[in-house]
């Protein structure tokens, strides 16, 4: 016999969520069936309109909350929600660190290993403006060519200039490179028909040296006035150290390519973690928190409890 959801769509029903799944979507449940929706929270009583119906699960939107979170927190703008870029903005960031505790719980329950104990989250004094990299698309709008980000789940383009969880300083730069690259008329990447020049632009910067990196990723290995385009963004951006192109002339999502050459400077920026020094290069594996990096490292080594005579095993940490 086949399985008839208890929902369909354009319904609209009220319902309390239960849960939150691991991209911030608010879990409602009718008869056994699950429904996700943005924007809601544990707790919370919704009318919702089922926008999709599937065999297992299916997805609404809120159209009213007729009762909210004490954990609800008014969110900094729609567009850093519709890309996924802050998925839990809505979130007091207290109830976002229980939630993710509670996301280490649920895994190790699933693998029958819930009598280990999860300790509570360590959080930042501010969550905020903390990534030390940031690799954004570019595409054309009204002719010039614009940083942004995908909504989520799609390829719609949503231009973006400030991205509310990078250092500062690198949004500052990314302004910068777009005006440069402006002047220059290059054309911006198309997706669909797989043409134009400048698809994505990377930003690396150093929490401590400051020293930063910009990627420009191109389709195609000829960037027209390299040199002058590398010169110019060092000329207005003084503390980039290292202006690379890497090609990426594949269909493709992933970011990079394979190739990448040095347009200006070093092929590195250098930064300190814990005291060691580290050369970064574009293709370098780093964490992106560099804040929150060094409260790891120093609480693994505390639990660690080394007392010098182990041998130890520096596997899968990117740069190490």
């Amino acid at each position: 016999m086949k399985f008839k959801p208890p929902v369909s769509k354009n319904q609209e029903l009220t319902a309390t969520v239960t849960d939150l799944t691991y991209q911030g979507m608010g879990v409602v449940k009718v008869d056994g069936y699950t429904l996700f929706c943005d924007d809601a929270l544990p707790g919370e009583e919704i009318r919702l309109h089922v926008l999709k119906v599937g065999k297992n699960y299916g997805y609404a939107k809120v159209i009213e909350r007729l009762t909210t979170s004490k954990d609800r927190v008014e969110s900094q703008g729609k567009a850093y929600s519709q890309t996924g870029i802050a998925p839990l903005q809505h979130l007091a960031y207290p109830a976002q660190l229980k939630f993710k505790q509670k996301q280490i719980q649920d895994l190790l329950k699933k693998a029958h290993l819930d009598d280990i104990e999860v300790a509570e989250t360590i959080g930042m004094k501010d969550p905020f403006h903390y990534r030390n990299k940031a690799q954004v698309p570019v595409r054309g709008t009204k002719g010039d060519l614009k940083t942004g980000f995908f909504k989520r789940g799609s390829h719609n383009f949503l231009p973006l200039e400030n991205f509310l969880i990078q250092d500062e300083r690198i949004d500052e730069i990314l302004k910068e490179v777009i005006k440069v690259l402006n002047a220059y008329e290059l054309e911006p990447y198309d997706e669909e028909r797989h043409s134009g020049m400048i698809r994505h632009l990377m930003v690396r910067i150093g929490h401590y040296s400051r020293e930063a990196m910009v990627v420009i990723v191109t389709k195609n290995g000829r960037l027209p006035h390299d040199r002058e385009i590398a010169e110019k963004i060092v000329a207005s951006c003084p503390d980039v150290v290292s202006v690379m192109q890497n090609v990426n002339r594949d269909r493709t999502n992933v970011i990079l390519g394979q190739k990448t050459k040095l347009l200006f400077g070093r092929d590195h920026i250098k930064d300190t973690l814990n005291g060691l020094e580290f050369e970064i290069s574009a293709q370098s594996f780093y964490q992106v928190n560099p804040v929150q990096t060094e409260k790891l490292y120093q609480t693994a080594i505390r639990f660690a409890n080394l007392t010098g005579e182990e041998t130890a095993i520096d596997a899968y940490c990117g740069i190490g």
